[in-house]
């Protein structure tokens, strides 16, 4: 008769023992063998009249394996059920844990496995939260930049002759080269679009009434501002954090001269850029703009708060892991299998990862949020919806209800898109709970926080 017993073996790691006899295993074993030898094809012998003797020396240690783990997997999978304890992924074999088998020398067998156990955990109480909601105050000069991307987005390129605005856009031949132009051999050759008021100021100068064909030398570091640098050394394949790179020299080909007509602003343009909206006037298209970009910068507010929110529940909220068991876990549980090292180095984003589902899943449980299939149909309608940009899509929206429930057959897009949601309302209750205090700050501050925290 089997048996499995549990004991403790370290913090929040468990091991399992299952101990089975022949009565166990053997009579399955011996009626697998008997299928055999009536399904069996073996030469010299008619089907079905092979003698079980030759099925168990061709077959029988592969059966007999695959029976003994059978009966021991069924004992371990409804002792789980019964006893269901919580915890985390699949049982693991312990090492050594497995006896030898021998079909000639049928025995009781014992085999070894770990379990490792969720946590029992108390969240951080939300309103204890101390947290500041930045909010950055939208300015006629960021409505007026937006208005010019827009006519530039809007406009038409033209291909004067020389550089002759800082609007001009430059197609450049990027060519690695020593401080005197001497082009170095084997270095970097890339074509690449820049506007003219990315370089500094001293550069822009230079290359004011240059023409296609024109070339200059340059230094990185001395003729891109700290940003511009940063996305010019991407751009070039280098690394930004390599001190050496920005020290580089190029030598700076021009291929073409451009520059954007802008847009005229007008009931055209106004209509373009916001279909179906009642915009006549330039007036009506600056409040517009600046209605669109207030909206943006307060969802970016909020998305800082959750930020501080997801922080606040996860450095305050105290929990053990049981570390040994998900190492080893790490090690072996994934679609490739990695070393004790890489295992170690891994488990702190591992851990961090794990410490925030199981907070999450405790909020959604103990605050009953709910995503329900109404919720998920709405969502990817809306997303079909964005995809078409505001045009209109007819009276007869029948197709749409159609392509929805396409949609909805997908398990891994409905998984993400109810993740998505679930998360969304997560953040909505724990926003609820707690009063911020309000700070101003400018959109580069709040991009820079944005930047610095990105989960």
């Amino acid at each position: 008769m089997a048996t499995v017993a549990r004991e403790n073996i370290g913090l929040l790691n468990d091991k399992i023992t299952v101990k089975i006899s022949k009565e166990d295993y053997l009579p399955a074993f011996e009626k697998k063998v008997k299928e055999y030898s009536k399904t069996a094809n073996i030469p010299g012998f008619r089907k079905g009249n092979v003698p079980a003797g030759m099925v168990k020396k061709m077959y029988g240690t592969a059966i007999y394996t695959d029976e003994v783990l059978r009966t021991v997997e069924k004992e371990l999978y409804s002792y789980l059920q019964t006893e269901n304890p919580d915890i985390f992924a699949q049982p693991m074999a312990l090492e050594n844990g497995a006896p030898k088998l021998d079909y000639a020398n049928p025995a009781e067998y014992e085999f070894g496995f770990e379990i490792g156990l969720k946590p029992n955990f108390e969240l951080a109480p939300v309103k204890k939260a101390k947290l500041t909601l930045h909010k950055v105050t939208v300015t006629d000069e960021m409505v007026q930049e937006e208005v010019d991307r827009m006519q530039v987005k809007g406009g038409k390129m033209t291909e004067p002759e020389e550089v002759n605005s800082l609007d001009n856009v430059l197609n450049v031949q990027f060519t690695e080269s020593d401080k005197d132009g001497n082009i170095v051999e084997g270095g970097i050759s890339k074509e690449n679009s820049v506007l003219l008021k990315y370089f500094s100021p001293a550069l822009q100068k230079q290359l004011m009434g240059k023409k296609k064909d024109d070339s200059i030398v340059f230094q990185l570091s001395k003729s891109f501002d700290k940003d511009k640098l940063d996305m010019m050394l991407h751009d070039l394949g280098l690394d930004k954090d390599d001190k050496e790179a920005a020290k580089k020299y190029f030598n700076l080909s021009i291929v073409k001269v451009g520059l954007v007509e802008k847009r005229e602003l007008n009931e055209e343009f106004f209509k373009e850029v916001f279909p179906g909206a009642e915009v006549t006037t330039e007036a009506d298209f600056r409040n517009k703009l600046r209605e669109e970009i207030e909206q943006y910068w307060a969802s970016q507010s909020r998305n800082q708060l959750h930020d501080q929110l997801y922080h606040y529940f996860l450095d305050e909220t105290t929990m053990e892991f049981p570390a040994t068991f998900l190492k080893r876990w790490l090690q072996s549980g994934g679609d490739k299998p990695k070393t004790a090292e890489e295992a170690e180095a891994e488990f702190p984003f591992f851990s961090n990862q794990l410490k925030w589902t199981l907070i999450s899943d405790k909020l959604i449980k103990d605050n009953n949020l709910q995503v329900n299939t109404e919720d998920v149909k709405a969502s990817m309608k809306a997303e079909v919806m964005r995809y078409f940009g505001g045009a209109s899509l007819g009276e007869d929206q029948s197709w749409l209800d159609s392509y929805v429930e396409r949609m909805m057959k997908d398990e891994k897009h409905v998984d993400t898109t109810y993740r998505r949601l679930i998360t969304d309302k997560l953040f909505q209750w724990a926003e609820a709970q707690v009063s911020p205090k309000e700070k101003e700050v400018t959109g580069e501050e709040l991009n820079a926080m944005m930047h610095n925290h990105n989960h």
